[in-house]
């Protein structure tokens, strides 16, 4: 009789990293992935954990929270992390990856593995029993969605994602741009193409006047205030994108000497360079809109735009009202979801929900109790605000040291991130070891 097997459903960020943590702890999985047979309009390829938004992973520093949950997984010992450690490409203090590496690598690994047999087909309803992980993300299919619409009891919600567009980096004009980090930290990683005020002015009024893709299927379009698309940005105030992705602060434009009026940042997507994407410009405008937008910015008036941003929805649940902190179901025992189904938001918050599911669904395989990291940690904070989170509107989440526990002093108002910081790589440690670590990765 074969052992038990554990069905993964979706080859993204979470669900690979699902499958990888169970198969560490020696139980196969099935891992479903529905591409290519069933595309969705974000993914370009077939390939698992295929980055569809940006390549950058986000911040590096311990100083921010999600630095500091970078540094968890590590202690965890995450795949995906080390994979992303050998894709890097140049970003200042953020990780960011080499997509097609990053993904080959990832499908690599899994495909190496005797324990995980994967599936190329659609994941339809849930099963009623047995050991599933539901890692599906954003994009899922519009059966399993009904599927997980019928067993939470319409316990869904839905917010759009946009996409930023990409150039060609020789198709940039050198003479109107130039290489630089803010401040000069992490070396000449970003591609800054300054604006003067008129220059900024033409540009923000294009965004707000731009034709707009026409939003389907719902009545409502909900924007996630962390990936707002750029034009909704614009449309807040005249001074809005400059004082956010357009921030000119800690540049120098070395043709002035002197700081820019608004700097649209450009940032590599594959390790040769070749292509750059947009930084912040995520976007729904019609390619059009966004063609007439680009060729405002002096250094991209020449621009090759290999792919225009464009804006998919993205599905998740009301988690309190049905997870646990282990991110198993509250109705159906052995059920457990990830990634940005749950309700985080992020690259790296997709891949901790991946791996904590991961080690539970395995746990409860080999008869273990679950593990949940302490609240003191950005793990532990992250997947009780999914479950808990003491709001009747609920909304997705990125790591942020708000959602750690204050100290109980009435002589400090505020729990400095020194402190947080440190109180959370002490409880990782401690919950790695007592809890969850088995071998190291092997990559």
């Amino acid at each position: 009789m074969e052992a038990e097997r554990v069905l993964v459903a979706g080859g993204g960020l979470a669900g690979c990293e699902a499958a990888w943590q169970i198969a560490r702890r020696g139980i196969a999985v099935d891992l479903w992935e529905m591409r290519p047979q069933l595309m969705t309009p974000a993914h370009q390829t077939d390939g698992l954990a295929e980055l569809v938004c940006s390549n950058s992973l986000g911040s590096d520093r311990t100083e921010s929270a999600g630095g500091q949950l970078k540094a968890e997984l590590r202690e965890l010992g995450s795949l995906l992390l080390a994979l992303a450690e050998k894709a890097r490409v140049p970003a200042g203090k953020a990780l960011a990856v080499d997509r097609r590496r990053f993904s080959d690598a990832a499908g690599a690994e899994l495909a190496a593995n005797p324990l995980i047999r994967v599936r190329r087909e659609e994941l339809t309803g849930i099963p009623r029993s047995g050991p599933v992980v539901i890692a599906t993300g954003p994009l899922t299919s519009d059966r399993l969605a009904a599927s997980i619409a019928e067993l939470t009891g319409g316990g869904r919600l839905f917010f759009y994602d946009a996409v930023a567009p990409i150039v060609a980096a020789e198709s940039v004009d050198p003479e109107r741009s130039f290489w630089a980090s803010r401040y000069a930290a992490g070396g000449d990683d970003y591609l800054n193409c300054p604006l003067t005020v008129m220059e900024y002015e033409a540009l923000w009024r294009a965004l707000i006047e731009g034709e707009q893709h026409e939003v389907h299927a719902f009545d409502k379009t909900v924007f996630f205030e962390g990936c707002l698309p750029i034009e909704e940005m614009a449309r807040r105030g005249r001074d809005t994108l400059r004082y956010g992705p357009l921030k000119p602060v800690g540049l120098l434009d070395p043709r002035t000497g002197h700081r820019p009026y608004a700097v649209v940042q450009l940032r590599r997507e594959d390790e040769q360079g070749a292509l750059l994407n947009l930084v912040g410009f995520q976007t729904n405008l019609t390619f059009g809109a966004q063609r007439e937008a680009i060729r405002l910015i002096p250094a991209l008036r020449e621009a090759d735009i290999v792919r225009y941003g464009v804006m998919h929805r993205n599905t998740y649940l009301n988690g309190p009202a049905v997870l646990e902190a282990t991110l198993e179901s509250r109705v159906r025992p052995g059920l457990y979801f990830a990634g940005q189904i749950t309700g985080v938001e992020g690259y790296t918050e997709s891949i901790a929900t991946g791996l904590l599911a991961g080690i539970n669904a395995a746990r409860r395989v080999r008869g273990e109790p679950a593990a949940v990291p302490p609240p003191e940690t950005v793990c532990g904070s992250l997947v009780r605000y999914v479950s808990s989170a003491p709001t009747s509107d609920f909304q997705p989440m990125n790591a942020n040291w708000g959602l750690l526990p204050r100290l109980q002093d009435k002589h400090q108002a505020a729990r400095p991130a020194g402190a947080l910081r440190g109180a959370a790589t002490e409880a990782i440690k401690v919950f790695a070891a007592l809890s969850v670590r088995p071998a190291a990765p092997r990559c």
